[in-house]
């Protein structure tokens, strides 16, 4: 294993930047993002086939094919670095659980495997190679700041992770190194429509419906996009975001109603 220093040489002059859940719709915008701001992205996913596409969409990245929900991710991704990180951006897709009344606990597990779990293997893979001025940034959601009783899976795990991420900002501020979370409001995925389904079902209501109320949850009656997404993590990469190390940066189009 390589130790942290300064001195470490990669491909890219900016430092590698390791995108976890690259070939879903916030990855594959945040590694599009991250490859233009000249970083070595190393993008991350359990499907083969999946990164191989998005390779040929971004020529410029690197690949490696890892489900961080399991132990061996760890030593996979450790082996894929070839310098120093610059970003850890922690993105995985989880499962849809539904309603908290009737939700699959099984998947509300595996969600918390793959957001909490995940991110911190991520972390051990690549805190060898992090030094001063690295960034964890872990994307969340909205439903672990304001829960709801159809969106468990979402709710439970992204709660979990915004603790997660207090901690290693704790753990790792001493090195200099800075842990965030996004958290995304509902966001124009495939992903949307699979809890507004779900939502549906609970209320007896059509899926159209749900949509139409979730935007009208939004004061300004939007959801969040991929690269309002990608923004927000190119953002926490500049300097001047040292100072909200620990913290959870709302990008949920005014959705959020409780303080702080």
């Amino acid at each position: 294993m390589v130790s942290h220093t300064e001195d470490l040489k990669c491909d890219g002059a900016a430092g590698i930047a390791v995108v976890i859940g690259a070939t879903g719709a916030f990855g594959r915008v945040i590694a599009s993002k991250l490859l233009g701001r000249g970083l070595d992205v190393l993008a991350v996913a359990r499907n083969t086939g999946a990164l191989e596409a998005l390779q040929q969409e971004l020529p410029g990245i690197r690949i490696c094919c890892a489900d961080v929900s399991s132990g061996e991710s760890t030593e996979l991704i450790a082996r894929a670095l070839t310098g120093p990180v610059r970003a850890v951006v922690h993105g995985p897709g989880v499962g849809v659980a539904g309603g908290i009344l009737d939700a699959d606990i099984e998947i509300l597990n595996e969600a918390v495997n793959i957001k909490v779990g995940g991110l911190l293997r991520v972390v051990r893979a690549t805190e060898s190679h992090m030094s001063k001025g690295s960034r964890i940034i872990a994307i969340g959601g909205h439903y672990g700041l304001e829960p709801t009783a159809y969106a468990a899976s979402a709710g439970v795990a992204n709660a979990a992770l915004v603790n997660v991420v207090r901690q290693l900002s704790l753990g790792y501020g001493p090195r200099g190194i800075t842990a965030h979370v996004v958290a995304p409001g509902p966001a124009e995925t495939e992903r949307l429509r699979a809890v507004a389904i779900a939502r549906a079902e609970q209320g007896g209501m059509s899926v159209q419906q749900v949509l139409d109320q979730m935007l009208s949850e939004s004061s300004i009656s939007q959801f969040t996009t991929p690269e309002q997404v990608a923004w927000a993590v190119s953002l926490l990469l500049d300097e001047e975001a040292d100072a909200m190390t620990g913290s959870t940066l709302m990008l949920d189009s005014g959705r959020r109603r409780g303080l702080p």
